[in-house]
Parts: structure tokens; sequence; C-alpha cells
């Protein structure tokens, strides 16, 4: 295989880069910046914006695979650079796949996409998208998704994987977020129910992309369809994140706020960003108040049976290597 991998310096990216490289494929790696561990591992880099169909054609060229990895995320901003990003950019994905007869595209959704606001309590595939979202994230992500498989046929073959909270060693997004709020005491539950909540270690997420890729043509199950990828070991929300404190050698969160509180500070903090453009991400928004205090876990047996999606690694052994990156960056 020679894959390009869009958004390979990122957290998950590299992790199914350093995969790939490791059983011998070719990996063309697609970013804005360039990224000294991509080297080290043997990886070619490629400089550009997923905008610019042109550098992204120059990317693609002799690859038989793409892993579209690369997106814009976050709770807050503006709608168009979400749009932009994410579904413009996955336009351009299959374009370039298209114009130059690559025939698999793996594209890294997201579970948001299915969020309408209540719990989700062993979810499967055939959740709807909801008629109204409260961020632009898993609006455009949603957009991007049913466009990558709309794009299915016997030309090119293609599957969304839907990773649940990515967590591990060398994270760049949820745990240093845990981390910081906790250390500015600025951490707190919302409500009391022990809500569950599925995540997944990066290494199986990574390994279900490689899993997806090498079942994926025209006519298998994968073509054209979506899964929920996760650890399948759903916890309480709150135990998850203490679990996640005490490798970083923080304690527990212990004060809470109720939903309704939270939710309300998240409209008024809307408002005001909105209102006076300030900078920044507001510290609370309605759809993380929504997603803090509700169930997510899925049903994970599509991707085991379709693509032999096994997660290899455990949230106890991955909390210990966890831990042992904390200890290593001290």
């Amino acid at each position: 295989m020679r894959a390009l991998v869009t958004g390979g310096g990122g957290f998950l990216g590299s992790a199914i880069v350093r995969q790939l490289v490791a059983r011998g494929d070719q990996v063309v790696s697609f970013s804005r910046g360039d990224y000294p561990h991509l080297a080290v591992l043997g990886a070619e880099q490629r400089r550009g914006d997923l905008s610019d169909l042109e550098a992204l054609k120059a990317a693609a060229k002799g690859c038989d695979t793409v892993f579209h990895v690369a997106a814009k995320a976050g709770i807050w901003g503006d709608y168009q650079e979400y749009y932009q990003a994410n579904v413009v950019g996955t336009e351009n994905v299959i374009a370039a796949c298209r114009l130059l007869s690559i025939d698999r595209l793996v594209y890294t959704g997201s579970p948001s996409v299915v969020f309408d606001g209540s719990d989700v309590e062993g979810g499967n595939e055939l959740l709807p998208y909801p008629a109204h979202f409260e961020a632009p994230y898993p609006q455009t992500k949603a957009i991007a998704e049913q466009a990558v498989l709309a794009a299915n046929s016997l030309e090119l073959a293609t599957v969304s994987l839907r990773p649940h909270l990515i967590w591990g060693p060398g994270d760049n997004h949820l745990v240093p977020r845990i981390v910081a709020k906790a250390r500015a005491g600025k951490l707190r539950k919302i409500g009391s129910r022990p809500c569950l909540v599925d995540t997944v270690y990066v290494e199986n997420a990574a390994e279900a992309h490689l899993n997806a890729a090498d079942r994926l043509v025209f006519d298998a199950p994968p073509a054209g369809k979506a899964y929920f990828i996760t650890n399948g070991e759903p916890l309480p929300l709150w135990e998850m994140v203490n679990r996640i404190l005490a490798a970083a050698g923080l304690p527990p969160v212990t004060r809470s706020v109720s939903p309704g509180v939270a939710y309300a500070a998240g409209t008024v903090c809307e408002t005001l960003w909105k209102a006076l453009r300030l900078s920044g991400e507001p510290p609370m928004t309605r759809f993380v108040a929504r997603e803090l205090s509700t169930a997510h876990w899925f049903d994970v047996s599509n991707a085991r049976s379709d693509l032999g999606y096994q997660p290899r690694i455990s949230i106890d052994e991955g909390l210990k290597l966890l831990q042992a990156s904390f200890k290593v960056a001290k």
C-alpha cells in the first residue's frame, strides 16, 4: 500500500502513519507543517492546505489509499471556517481521489454527528443525523461524512470511522484540556448522574483505520458505511476523567454544578462572545454542557464483524502508558 494521510502530523494521524510504516507500507503525510517525528519514521511529508486541490493532487499522486484524518476540531468558532476546512476540504479530497483513480478512501468522522443533546446508550449506526446542531464542528463533520459515503462507487470505495474521545500519550487535545482546567481549578462535574461514556485509546483507533482500508473494496461490507469505534469499555464520565487526572498526578474533581446551570452559563457565554467578538473559546457552551451531562456509549459490534476490529489496548493498560508518559515529560 502507498497511502496518503491528511493530518499525518496530528495525534491520530501520527498513530496511523506509525502503524502503516511499521508494517512496511509507503506513507505520504499531508499537513500544514513539518513534523520531525514523521521524518524519523521515514514518512514522506508534503505541506499544504485542504483548500488547495492541486497541492492535494500532488501529494496523493501514486497513492492507492487515502486516510482523510485532518479536520478543524473545537467547541467554538466561525461556522464558515469549519465549513471550509471540514466540508470543502473533504470535497477536495474526494475530487483528488477521483482525478487520480485512487480506489480507497478512509474518512475519520465523529460520533458527534448523531448527537441530538440526549443520552446515547448502546447506540449503533442506525442513529440518524439530528435536525439541529448546537456547534459548527458536528454539523460540518456530518455534511462531510455524508459526502464521503455518497461518493462510494465501483471506482472509489469509501468508509467513515467515528472514534469517540481519542486519548493516550501524545494527545494534544482531550487530555491536555482536562489537565489544564484541573490545574487551574476550573474543572467541575456537570450533574450527578453516573452517565456512561465510551472512549478509545489512540492505537486502537489507528488500527481500526488500517483494518478498514485492508477490507475496503466496492462490494465489501464496509463500503459506503459508517462505524463507531471505541474501546468497548464504557465508564461513568467523571470516573474516566478522574482516572486521567490520577495518571497526571492530580486530585479528582469533586465540585459540581447542575446541568441546567451549565447550559444557562453556556448560553450566556455564547451570547457574550458573539456580541463582544471575544477571542478564544468561551469557558462553557451549550454543546459542551449537554455533552458533559449525558451518556455516550456505542455498540461496536458492526466494526468488530465488518472490520475485524478488536481493541488491543484496554483502558487500564492505556492509563498505565499515559501515566508513564507524564513521568517522562517531567
